[in-house]
């Protein structure tokens, strides 16, 4: 059975390897999970999936090989697992409760109101008794009290429901949602490289046990340089006009970058990169910073990141003077290629769908003079790929 089990994720896009499948039957056999379903869910996933990411894509291949296990997105729908309730109230109840169940209307009429009350309910209920809602007595919600309900969603108040009925956890982490400060983490996690330096500080445990044997016992302390991340990287971010309704997003990419980078330096641009950028947008035309200087002051072995949706007139792009702001003397186009030159690892990520970029002139424009695997969109999936692509 767990043969196949293994096999069903491998199919859905899951890398789970032999030894980690074998790490899972040996846990099973020191019964870590025993006689619950549940149990075995939790550890199977620690054991068969890597990176968290992939959590909502197991809890789907999980629902589908254990087929009472039904999956529940942002609502209720479809059919109730009629069989399903039925044998978990039979495995978890006394016959006693069981008794006291069958006295106030049994399973069957249990089940055959729920099926009413979603058919006939629109909306979001409050405190009542009859309704799918909440802090109330209906034996259908959470957060109330009914000795013989169908807990749905969230946190239970009595603690005596007939059956848990709630949304997947991580569902938030699907790799083709948009971005979360702490989904970008850990996408950003893929681009490290880990060194010590600056003064010593941190306690060299290893180190110090060497030395103290060396010394015949005598206690010999050694310290080291913290670890961080050295990795160094540009960050420029479009601002104004249609990059409006991305700054949410924009926001989150640039607290996690902050959080992540030790060596970060940011910079703003509107539609395309010029002659100059700035760092405050309340200033940007009294304190601009010549992207020659840039060129000169960092060095080559910094990462580039470019955010924007490179939406606009491809004028803007490939003329001089096709700025909206201002006169440029030279192309967008000239100062982009300038930048590749002295900066060889550099991406784009587009905050717009990626479905729409062939139906935008200027993306395709972008696309062009970026070249082949530079511009991704700014998905979960498309940071990874970004990341990996700053890396080779």
């Amino acid at each position: 059975m767990l043969f196949t089990f293994f096999f069903t994720l491998r199919a859905a896009g899951l890398k789970p390897s032999l030894s980690e499948f074998l790490t899972l039957l040996e846990a099973l056999a020191r019964h870590v999970a025993i006689f619950s379903l549940e149990d075995f869910y939790h550890l199977s996933r620690a054991a068969l999936v890597k990176d968290e990411t992939q959590f909502d894509r197991f809890d789907r291949a999980f629902a589908a090989y254990f087929k009472g296990v039904e999956a529940v997105t942002g609502e209720l729908f479809g059919e109730i697992p009629e069989e399903w309730l039925r044998k978990m109230a039979e495995r978890h109840f006394t016959e006693e409760e069981k008794a006291k169940i069958q006295a106030l209307g049994g399973l069957d009429k249990l089940i055959e109101t729920l099926k009413q009350r979603l058919e006939e309910q629109k909306g979001r209920h409050q405190g009542g008794n009859k309704w799918i809602g909440t802090g109330g007595t209906s034996p259908f919600g959470h957060g109330g009290f009914n000795p013989e309900g169908i807990r749905i969603g969230g946190a239970g108040g009595g603690k005596s429901a007939v059956k848990v009925w709630e949304k997947r956890e991580y569902r938030n982490l699907d790799d083709t949602i948009e971005l979360g400060t702490r989904n970008i983490k850990i996408a950003l996690r893929r681009l490290r490289r880990f060194a010590r330096e600056g003064a010593p500080e941190v306690l060299d445990m290893d180190d110090t046990i060497t030395s103290t044997a060396r010394n015949a016992g005598y206690l010999d302390i050694k310290m080291v340089p913290e670890r961080h991340n050295a990795v160094k990287v540009l960050l420029f971010l479009d601002v104004g006009g249609s990059m409006d309704p991305h700054v949410r997003v924009c926001e989150e990419l640039f607290s996690a970058c902050k959080t992540e980078f030790k060596h970060l330096e940011y910079f703003y641009f509107h539609n395309f990169l010029y002659e100059t950028v700035w760092k405050d947008n309340a200033r940007r035309h009294s304190e601009k910073i010549p992207v020659f200087d840039i060129l000169h002051k960092y060095t080559p072995d910094y990462k580039v990141i470019f955010v924007g949706d490179a939406t606009m007139s491809p004028y803007e792009i490939v003329h001089p003077g096709g700025s909206v702001e201002h006169w440029n003397e030279e192309a967008g186009a000239v100062w982009f290629k300038r930048v590749m030159d002295v900066f060889p690892k550099l991406v784009w990520l587009n905050p717009e769908p990626e479905s729409h970029w062939e139906y935008t002139p200027s993306v395709q424009v972008a696309n062009e003079l970026l070249g082949p695997e530079r511009m991704f969109p700014m998905t979960l999936a498309g940071l990874e790929q970004a990341m990996r692509r700053l890396t080779r």
